[in-house]
């Protein structure tokens, strides 16, 4: 799991870890910290969507064929609650796995399981 998260520098600089992952579901997690928020101690929605993007995009990297890369071509976001602590899961699965792109939807939850967020995104699939 260490090597997926490797391959992405601000992931790790980010902090986010890998639960599991396999080309059905991709489960990471990032712990709030101070460094981390806007004003008032909330999660910044630019982490929180780093995190949807990067389970999203490691999602997709497991659908891919043999030799081929992905790149974000779209996200959507969808924010419901702010995170004030603990920290935020995001769950990561394929809802589309086609020749020239793959689609995934990440749903992300705070501790105590209430949802966060919802992030639907468009992977690009690169063959060379």
């Amino acid at each position: 799991m260490d090597a997926l998260i490797d391959t992405m520098p601000f992931a790790r600089h980010l902090g986010i870890e890998l639960a599991e992952a396999d080309r059905n579901e991709v489960r990471a997690r990032l712990a709030w910290a101070e460094h981390l928020c806007t004003s008032g101690g909330v999660l910044h929605g630019g982490v929180v969507m780093a995190l949807a993007d990067t389970a999203g995009a490691l999602c997709a990297f497991l659908n891919l064929p043999d030799g081929a890369l992905t790149s974000t071509i779209e996200s959507k976001t969808n924010f419901f609650r702010g995170v004030r602590e603990g920290t935020v899961e995001a769950v990561a699965r394929p809802l589309h796995v086609g020749r020239s792109t793959i689609v995934v939807q990440t749903d992300l939850y705070d501790a105590a399981g209430k949802r966060v967020a919802q992030v639907t995104q468009t992977q690009a699939v690169l063959t060379r």
